[in-house]
Order: C-alpha cells, then structure tokens, then sequence
C-alpha cells in the first residue's frame, strides 16, 4: 500500500518570529511553484529560495504537499476575506453595478500572481483541499442568495438558491477558463462587460429564454473544451 503524503503543518506558529519564518518559508515556496511548478519544487530547493535550513522548514511542514496546502488556504481565505468585504458593499448597490462590481473583483483576485493560482488549482485534489474550496463557494453563493433576495424586484429568478448557484459557478468557470486559457482577457474590460452582460440577463431575463441562454452558453464552454481551444 503506498504511503498517504503528510499534508498537514507539523506545527503552527505562535510567536511573531515563528510567523515571520513560516511567511518567509510560503514566500519562497510561492517562487519557487512560479519558476519550477509543482513537479520539480523540492523541500531543499523551497528552503535555499526562502533562505532557511532545511531542518527549519520541517519544523513546520513534512512535505512539500503540506506547503503547497498551507498555500492553498492562505489564498482561498484572502479571496474570500476580499469578497465577504465587496459583497458587504455593494448589498445596497442596483444589479447591474453590483454585478459588474463581483466580476471585476474576481478578475483582480485571479490576476493576481496567475501562474501562481494555475499551480495551486491544479495541486488542489493532490494535496486534498477541495473540501476547503466547496466551503468557501458555499458562504460565496449564500451571500450573493442574500443579495438576490433583497433585490427580488429586479430580477425574474425566484428559485434564489438555484439562481446564486449559477451566479457563482458560472462566473467562477469564467474567470478561471480565462486564467489558464487566455490570460490576458483577465485585464480586459471588454471581458467584463461580457461576464457581466451574462450573469445580469440570466437574472433579468423571462426565465424560458433564460434557460436557453444558460443552455448554449454551457454547450459552448464543453464543445470549446473538448476541442482543446484557447
């Protein structure tokens, strides 16, 4: 039987130099994943980046898998930390500002170190932190059903917890397809104004020309993926 790779941190910091070490130590991991990928990052070669001795580095982690996890969470809780706070703000806002607000922020927080994101996305299953993901998408979609429902009079969804369902995974697919695949539409504006465009009519729209839309749109999105284009 092979043996599970450790992933959790061997031990958290308590003092402020113990979180400056392990900062330092995600730091160089972080350049390391951007410069060599996941598959060719070492414990020694992320310690040598960091500037720290290997036996410092396993203090806090055993593995390069637990690296990478403790990674992947600090960016998943910066994320939502930023849209909680967004998503605070613009509760009050009308939809279609609202909307372009939610996209363009998702755009930033992927724009962001994107080869970055890339690596962690993929090493997501592998180090076992989808279960964290899920969690996160869920308080995102639970707020954005809040928003809908105090804007019920603008939209035509009434089954608001299928409607912020959509709202989040859609833009979410977006944003992310666009990150791997065709980067440099993360800064354009032109870009939002589309996702925009897509999740504000889906909201809007009598809801039988709605399900068309969705429809085409999600057969577009699987035919352009199979046929591999960018």
């Amino acid at each position: 039987m092979a043996r599970r790779t450790r992933t959790v941190p061997r031990k958290a910091p308590i003092q402020a130099r113990a979180h400056a070490t392990l900062d330092t130590i995600l730091q160089g991991a972080a350049r390391v994943l951007i410069s060599d990928g996941f598959d060719r990052a070492s414990t020694n070669r992320i310690a040598d980046k960091a500037g720290v001795s290997i036996g410092t580095l396993y203090q806090y982690f055993p593995s390069k898998e637990a690296i990478v996890a403790a990674l992947i969470e600090r960016h998943t809780e910066a994320m939502f930390a930023e849209i909680s706070t967004a998503l605070g703000r613009v509760m009050t806002l009308p939809l279609a500002q609202a909307v372009r607000q939610m996209v363009e922020l998702m755009l930033r927080a992927h724009d962001v170190d994107p080869v970055l994101h890339r690596v962690l996305t993929e090493q997501v299953p592998r180090v076992g932190r989808l279960d964290r993901i899920f969690a996160v998408e869920e308080h995102v979609t639970e707020m954005v059903r809040a928003y809908l429902d105090v804007h019920r009079n603008e939209i035509t969804v009434r089954d608001l917890d299928t409607g912020a369902f959509i709202v989040v995974r859609a833009v979410e697919a977006l944003t992310h397809l666009a990150t791997l695949h065709r980067p440099e539409q993360i800064s354009d504006p032109a870009f939002a104004d589309e996702v925009s465009a897509l999740v504000v009519g889906y909201l809007t729209t009598p809801r039988k020309r709605a399900k068309r839309v969705v429809r085409a749109a999600a057969s577009a999105m699987v035919w352009r993926e199979l046929r591999g284009e960018e």
